[in-house]
């Protein structure tokens, strides 16, 4: 009889969870993942070439590791739990191009972790991840804002979030045009929630950004465009000569000749406009 994939990876992964005694710590949003098709969909999305640098966040115990490992050229695998470290770094002993980071992803610089595969190619980077989902938004704003982003990042974040960032107008949120803003997002894969151990509350998604080559708006600097953009989503289901005029401490005939400017219906809501749309209203409000 066949055996199932996502029960031939389950026995390895509890195997090493019985072995080193790793019980999975939920403040660290540890769900590792089981099914092989889910791990080689998020390696196929990334389309790795054996030139490539990898940055991945949160190796677990190390199954897309593996995977990452024998497609790339380099990869640092940053990973929080110190009890992961030693068993890590001995199972990838020999294997030079995988190194292994103890650290928290939110304090360190992709630029200086990545700092000799960097200066060696002008290629850049990608980062292959199953994100811990409690700092889903912070990683991704990290990245995304970085000195030196990624080219691509291929992550596995919770379906609802997935869909919240490929959102369009109409349906946007204030996550979807900050990674809207800086790259273009779909879905790869629904993941089910019985494809992790131990099983979260909800299902998930492999999530692919292509970095633009620079932001959508590119002649306001993206401290002033995203002022505006929070401003407009600062008070949910208000209209946006409401919303703005408080958010941007403004009398509501400032905001109402700068949506005419813009050519925008001040009784629109923020997650109506388009990304051109918040450009059009920044640079009619003299943001910059």
């Amino acid at each position: 009889m066949t055996q199932n994939p996502i029960q031939s990876v389950s026995q390895n992964v509890m195997e090493q969870v019985q072995r080193y005694q790793i019980d999975p710590k939920r403040s660290l949003g540890q769900n590792f993942l089981l099914d092989t098709t889910a791990l080689d969909k998020i390696v196929a999305a990334a389309d790795l070439l054996p030139t490539d640098t990898v940055l991945e966040i949160g190796p677990g115990l190390g199954t897309l590791t593996t995977r990452l490992a024998s497609q790339a050229g380099h990869v640092v695998a940053v990973e929080l739990d110190d009890r992961l470290i030693e068993l890590l770094r001995a199972d990838f002993a020999d294997k030079p191009h995988a190194q292994i980071v103890h650290g928290d992803i939110l304090t360190l610089a992709p630029s200086e972790l990545l700092a000799d595969q960097l200066s060696q190619s002008t290629a850049g980077y990608k980062v292959v991840a199953n994100l811990p989902y409690y700092i889903t938004s912070a990683v991704l704003r990290h990245l995304l804002e970085a000195a030196v982003p990624p080219k691509l990042a291929v992550v596995m974040v919770q379906k609802e979030v997935a869909e919240r960032i490929c959102a369009q107008p109409g349906d946007l949120s204030i996550l979807a045009v900050s990674v809207q803003f800086y790259a273009v997002p779909r879905i790869v894969q629904v993941v089910p929630a019985a494809a992790f151990y131990p099983a979260p509350k909800v299902d998930s998604a492999v999530l692919r950004l292509d970095l633009r080559p620079q932001p959508a708006v590119t002649d306001i600097s993206p401290q002033a465009f995203f002022r505006v953009v929070r401003a407009g989503f600062g008070q949910k289901r208000k209209q946006l000569i409401n919303s703005l005029g408080a958010g941007l401490g403004l009398p509501k005939s400032a905001i109402q000749s700068a949506l005419t400017v813009a050519a925008i219906d001040p009784t629109r809501r923020a997650e109506t406009l388009t990304l051109d749309e918040w450009g059009q209203l920044c640079r009619a409000l003299a943001v910059r």
